[in-house]
């Protein structure tokens, strides 16, 4: 059996040369719409790596800023209250009344009051005089005379003081 002879049609001919010249349209016009993304792509990349670049910059500058902001501002701070508090586990052996506990934080309160407005700085190096002179204290409460003893001692804005009691004798 013979193939026929195909390649002699015109119309055969013609359907295959359309085909090559629609192949290579397609193909250009594909070219040239890739090419257009790829370029408008490229053009947004760059855009955003400035823009990236200058966010970062100004990043950079406003913790600069801030970083120099904080450290004057926290040399700025100063001693703005003080916590007394009395935490005694023997109050059956000191027999304190809620009343005198108060009366005596009163007092360390009042001793401590010079120390309102300083600057932290002052007050942390100074804790250890605050401390003795707390430790020194000795307050007189139902006829009977107390010292204290500092537990805890944290110095902020606010300077918390937590004491033990023991009596002064």
């Amino acid at each position: 059996m013979r193939i026929p002879p195909y390649y002699k049609n015109q119309a055969v001919q013609r359907f295959f040369a359309g085909m090559v010249i629609g192949g290579v349209i397609s193909w250009c016009i594909f070219v040239f719409i890739f090419g257009v993304w790829q370029e408008r792509y490229s053009s947004e990349i760059k855009t955003q790596k400035a823009t990236i670049e200058d966010l970062e910059r100004e990043k950079k500058i406003w913790q600069e800023e801030f970083a120099a902001q904080n450290k004057t501002t926290e040399e700025k701070l100063t001693v703005e209250g003080i916590v007394v508090k009395i935490n005694n586990t023997d109050k059956e052996k000191y027999d304190i009344k809620p009343f005198n506990v108060l009366e005596m934080e009163d007092a360390i309160k009042e001793d401590l009051s010079t120390i309102i407005a300083k600057d932290l700085d002052t007050v942390y190096k100074s804790r250890a005089l605050l401390k003795k002179s707390i430790e020194n204290k000795v307050v007189e409460s139902d006829k009977k005379r107390y010292k204290f003893k500092v537990t805890e001692l944290i110095i902020y804005t606010t300077v918390h003081v937590e004491l033990s009691v023991t009596f002064a004798d």
